[in-house]
């Protein structure tokens, strides 16, 4: 180590390269690296993107690896936006290793993450997704036999007072302002308006004429704690002998349950036929789904092909008048045996346990229960490699026993609990008998300090 030019204002310090700080990684994070390594997740994801990235001179390019494992760090840190994300990366030497960055290098920032996912399509996430899927499978994680169908929302990164009527183009408060005027109050104050608003009658938000000016593609839905905001749909499809979810979609939150369980399907029926496990007529895969899902027309449009449905039906008001449609009729009295056995009574409560579970863990806990991106097909893809970090979570939990870095941290410190309880409690007996028998033990007072 020494000093620059001793002219300058600011010094100038010289230190070696062997005495930088260096961390010894995180377990986590070193056996996840490992399985991507192993699995030649840099080579596949570089020969994916090849096409999207220019092969002539100018300033060098991120990886696609490392924009990929920025994306699993957002997930298992529990980190909403991409600016949090790029603080994280840079803060942490453990997560700099993981992301195969010298300490020389930078973090990509967040405009060049932005720029990266419009520049790759939606194809290429999922094809990554479906990477990570393959993964599982090669581990036993994904049989394709039973899938549980849920959705949730999410909400959106638009505010509610940015919404405009579609026929017009004017604002809520320009609205408010308009009817003020036509009632005869010349300059209503924001009082007078909000008073005016609460009393006023046929008082409606609509989605077919309102949207949202900064994202079109949000939609006004009350969400699951009852507030109204601007939101997506997500619905996954989830293995029940496992856990894993071989479908994760994004829909309009104004799309009914019985819209959007096709496209789910359909999505799932892809990636199931991309790992070997091709659900078939002869030997169709069970799909469990709660009553949103019912309807005449989806149980009978299921019936007999590759899927077979238990879907809860919903209490019917009086009897069915079927109208000589005898196929739907037989679709719904069959879904209806199958649900009311046994088996049926167990699968609702997995689907209830494990889809319920998907969702508190991907929303929640990692960080997208409100999106920062504007745009289904970019809230897609962030989405998408979340779902992924889900999944390499339930590889990592076989393999280590813990399916998250905060995971091992906590199972750590309960075994450490567990430990010194333990001998507090067998040198607690030791001073009992000692006072009984009036003997001494020196190795009990010695525990006895240590504790």
């Amino acid at each position: 180590m020494g000093l620059g030019n001793q002219g300058d204002d600011q010094s100038q310090v010289f230190v070696m390269c062997a005495d930088l700080p260096r961390s010894p990684g995180h377990v986590f994070y070193d056996r996840l690296q490992s399985v991507l390594i192993k699995g030649g997740f840099d080579r596949f994801v570089e020969k994916l993107c090849e096409p999207y990235y220019a092969s002539g001179p100018g300033r060098k390019s991120i990886p696609p690896g490392r924009y990929f494992r920025m994306h699993l760090i957002g997930y298992f840190e529990g980190i909403e936006s991409e600016r949090g994300l790029e603080w994280r990366c840079s803060d942490s030497l453990s997560l700099r290793k993981f992301l195969r960055l010298s300490l020389t290098q930078r973090v990509p920032d967040h405009s060049s993450l932005s720029r990266i996912r419009q520049r790759l399509p939606l194809e290429i996430h999922q094809e990554v997704f479906g990477w990570v899927l393959q993964a599982l499978t090669k581990s036993g994680l994904i049989v394709g036999e039973r899938l549980g169908i849920d959705a949730s929302t999410m909400e959106a990164n638009a505010a509610m007072r940015s919404i405009v009527r579609r026929d017009t183009g004017e604002t809520y408060q320009q609205m408010l302002e308009r009817i003020a005027k036509d009632s005869g109050i010349k300059t209503p104050t924001r009082e007078e308006l909000a008073r005016m608003d609460r009393k006023r009658k046929g008082k409606k938000l609509s989605n077919k004429d309102w949207k949202s000016e900064s994202d079109e593609d949000a939609r006004i839905t009350k969400m699951k704690d009852g507030r109204t905001h601007l939101a997506y749909k997500p619905e996954h499809a989830v293995d029940l002998d496992t856990g894993a979810i071989v479908s994760a979609d994004i829909h309009k939150a104004d799309q009914g349950d019985t819209t959007t369980i096709d496209k789910t399907l359909e999505s799932a029926r892809k990636n199931l036929s991309d790992i070997g496990c091709t659900p078939i007529t002869t030997a169709p895969t069970e799909v469990i789904a709660d009553k949103g899902y019912h309807s005449r027309e989806v149980v009978k449009e299921l019936d007999g092909g590759v899927w077979k449905t238990r879907i809860a039906e919903p209490k019917a008001n009086g009897l069915y008048n079927w109208k000589g449609d005898h196929e739907a009729r037989r679709a719904v009295y069959n879904n209806r045996a199958r649900l009311k056995s046994s088996t049926g009574r167990e699968l609702a409560k997995r689907r209830t346990e494990l889809v319920e579970r998907s969702f508190q863990h991907v929303l929640d806990r990692g960080g997208m229960r409100r999106t920062h991106l504007r745009g289904q097909e970019n809230v897609h893809k962030r989405y998408l490699l979340c779902v992924a970090g889900f999944n390499l979570g339930l590889l990592m939990r076989q393999l280590i026993g813990f399916g998250t870095p905060k995971g091992y941290f906590y199972l750590n410190s309960a075994q450490i609990f567990v430990f010194a309880w333990g001998w507090m409690v067998v040198s607690m007996i030791l001073v009992e008998m000692k006072s009984e028998t009036g003997e001494e033990f020196v190795g009990t007072q010695i525990t006895v300090e240590r504790c």
